[in-house]
């Protein structure tokens, strides 16, 4: 393949995985505004309902395709870090849509993404990775800053900050455990086992919570579009890792930090004050450093 062609398809990658972050991006600001009119959790239902509805084909389509599918099933549902994973991510969603009700999206959202330094700092005992010095300096560095986003006499609200944290640690964890199942489970299982867990659990806590006020259809028809993006996204960020490495992408996620900030000025008329995005900035220069490509 020419330079010109490789180029094209890094490109190609590129613009794929901006998409994705922008699609990221306005799914936040999306379940910002919605979760101002309706229950987390009935935002939370809409896209996991629909994310179970697309796993299902995806899981009926391989039975067909592939016999041993059903073996490969029953197989991974009996490996506890399977559960651990889909129990983390589904934990993540409800925290996060929980949290997006009480507080402001671009400090929500700066919170969430220390998700990476918290996996930095987990991989050293959990996947017995070595993690340097100057690695190190940088996950504390993203603690400073949330710190300074999250701090006392702030008009952030404690509980709300308290679920962003475990919907960051939660993340990590699923991040994790995705490294270690890599290779192990079938991507197909995994996501499937996923988006079922997560429908149980917030079907759960639909129940429990009781929502006093449901959507109408017209309602139901929008957080179900909103939902669409959100899956979206997923396919296009599938997409761009077909045509770029990892390492190529992974600093270009904090984009995603910034359109969120930006969208959050626009949209909801919110800016955050000097401290938090130094506190914003801090988490993003650490999270690109941590993540940007070595030797």
């Amino acid at each position: 393949m020419s330079s010109t062609a490789l180029l094209s398809v890094r490109s190609q990658g590129v613009a794929l995985f901006v998409g994705t972050l922008s699609v990221f991006a306005f799914y936040d600001s999306f379940a910002k505004a919605m979760v101002a009119i309706h229950s987390p959790v009935v935002v939370n239902l809409s896209r996991y309902l629909l994310m179970g509805c697309l796993a299902g084909v995806w899981l009926l389509r391989l039975f067909r395709s592939q016999p041993d599918m059903g073996t490969q099933l029953r197989a991974a549902v009996r490996q506890p870090k399977l559960w651990l994973r889909s129990g983390s991510i589904a934990t993540v969603g409800t925290c996060f849509m929980g949290a997006l009700a009480t507080m402001p999206l671009a400090e929500a959202t700066a919170i969430y993404f220390t998700a990476p330094l918290l996996m930095v700092a987990l991989s050293s005992r959990w996947l017995r990775e070595t993690v340097s010095r100057a690695q190190w300096g940088a996950v504390w560095v993203g603690f400073v800053g949330m710190l300074l986003i999250v701090r006392p006499g702030s008009d952030l609200p404690l509980f709300g900050s308290a679920l962003m944290a475990v919907s960051a640690l939660c993340y990590a964890v699923f991040q994790l455990l995705t490294r270690q199942l890599a290779g192990k489970i079938a991507a197909p299982v995994q996501y499937g086992h996923m988006a079922f867990v997560c429908l149980a659990v917030t079907a759960v806590a639909t129940v429990v919570v009781l929502p006093q006020r449901w959507p109408s259809a017209s309602e139901w028809g929008i957080l179900l579009l909103g939902a669409l993006a959100s899956c979206g996204g997923q396919l296009l960020m599938l997409a761009a890792y077909k045509r770029v490495a990892a390492s190529t992408l992974g600093p270009l996620n904090y984009l995603q930090l910034l359109l969120v900030v930006a969208i959050s000025a626009f949209w909801f008329g919110l800016v955050p004050d000097v401290l938090a995005l130094i506190g914003t900035a801090l988490i993003a220069t650490a999270g690109v450093y941590l993540m940007w490509p070595r030797r």
